[in-house]
């Protein structure tokens, strides 16, 4: 039996092929097991992964102790492709996972279908709740929406849009209401869709809902926000502790809790309050205070303007180093823009991944402007610098190899 990694890393797999007619064939064969479970699909361009795991922590927290499972899909991983596929806060083991990457691999092989890393890896999601009798699938979007593999849902319980910008541009188009439109193909006839009105793309995903006859939901009215060091939630008149950092917060748990709500999914006020205390979302925000470190897994610019804002905000008085890495596609130029001041330090990571940004690569502004680093050792001196605030930021990918050989 192969090794999950090397089958999905291979030059046959680790590729972006829009389209949903591979996928579909072979979850054909598969007799659909993604029909056989109740599905939250989530798009958009920042804030998917935040509002899955708001929306997985309350259907875990609801039916603790009882026979139902929550199935979670998130991507991109940090350290494991098994991170990618959990059940009630587990993820798959690396047994299983190998066993049913190569099942399926074989199995659209002996057919003649060709899939890419993300099309295996979401019918090994698939099969797997199946297997497992899953009752509910918290289900983040890849790429996109409209020819992305996760969307083969024909019936979800609802359809969330979370923040809609700039980004991978080169394959879901260079304007807002171009990203708009591939978002959107998540809106299913006769469903149910909620997005704020404050999205950018706000007028394309009213317009689809109506062709499509959704119904769009409303999300409640919630402010994040720290007060004397401790984060909250205000959803309403109530005030919770909430495990999220950040204002953008309040956006993804408004869509969250206004999906559960459309969704028919009810929870008492205890279950929401040990949920969103417990909710954890890694590099994301993640803030500590022991080494006066922040890892943010923002990348993109409107990602990294929203960073920005919580630094200028919360951190203002601090010193501030930033450790900068991104891949090869992303506006790098923007997002310095946006995230350098004059007076911070700017230290750019040249990390070993596929498409990885050079540092020979930067603008000559931005060479002049950093202290090209590639060593670990290096990374281990920043981190305990004294008397500055470090900011890790600009690529997931880039915080997943730091910190799988740094302990912090």
């Amino acid at each position: 039996m192969k090794n999950a990694k090397e089958i999905l890393t291979s030059c046959g797999k680790f590729r972006i092929d829009l389209g949903l007619d591979r996928i579909k064939k072979v979850l054909s064969l598969l007799n659909n097991p993604q029909d056989t479970f109740k599905v939250i699909h989530v798009a958009g361009t920042n804030g998917k992964g935040s509002t899955c795991k708001i929306i997985n922590e309350i259907l875990v927290e609801k039916y603790k102790n009882t026979d139902v499972k929550i199935g979670l899909f998130t991507s991109p991983h940090l350290f494991s492709y098994t991170e990618r596929i959990k059940i009630n806060n587990k993820s798959i083991s690396e047994g299983e996972f190998n066993l049913l990457t190569n099942e399926i691999d074989d199995f659209a092989k002996e057919n003649n279908i060709e899939l890419t890393e993300f099309e295996l890896l979401s019918a090994t999601a698939f099969r797997y709740f199946f297997l497992e009798k899953v009752s509910y699938v918290v289900l983040e979007v890849g790429l996109g929406g409209l020819y992305d593999a996760t969307n083969v849902i024909e019936k979800p319980l609802v359809e969330i849009i979370t923040e809609i910008d700039l980004d991978h541009t080169q394959r879901l188009g260079d304007t807002i209401d171009e990203i708009a439109v591939q978002k959107a193909g998540v809106i299913k006839k006769n469903s149910k869709v909620i997005f704020l009105d404050s999205n950018k793309g706000y007028k394309v995903l009213k317009k689809t809902a109506k062709e499509k006859n959704a119904e769009i939901l409303q999300a409640p009215s919630v402010k994040v926000d720290i007060e004397n060091g401790v984060n909250y939630a205000t959803i309403g008149s109530k005030k919770y502790e909430f495990n999220l950092l950040g204002s953008h917060q309040a956006d993804n748990l408004a869509l969250a809790l206004g999906a559960l709500k459309g969704a028919g999914v009810d929870f008492s006020d205890e279950v929401l309050k040990l949920a969103l205390k417990k909710v954890h979302w890694r590099f994301r925000f993640e803030y500590y205070k022991k080494k006066n470190l922040l890892i943010d897994g923002a990348h993109n610019p409107s990602g990294i303007r929203v960073l920005r804002n919580f630094l200028d905000k919360n951190f203002k008085n601090y010193k501030k180093i930033f450790v900068f890495g991104c891949l090869n596609n992303k506006d790098y130029a923007t997002m310095l823009d946006i995230l350098l001041k004059k007076e911070d330090l700017f230290y750019f990571y040249e990390f070993d991944y596929p498409n990885a940004l050079k540092f020979c690569e930067l603008e000559e502004k931005y060479r002049n402007r950093a202290e090209k680093i590639s060593d670990l050792n290096e990374i281990k001196n920043i981190i305990n610098k004294k008397s500055y605030l470090k900011v890790f930021c600009g690529s997931l990918y880039m915080l997943g190899k730091i910190f799988s050989e740094i302990d912090i």
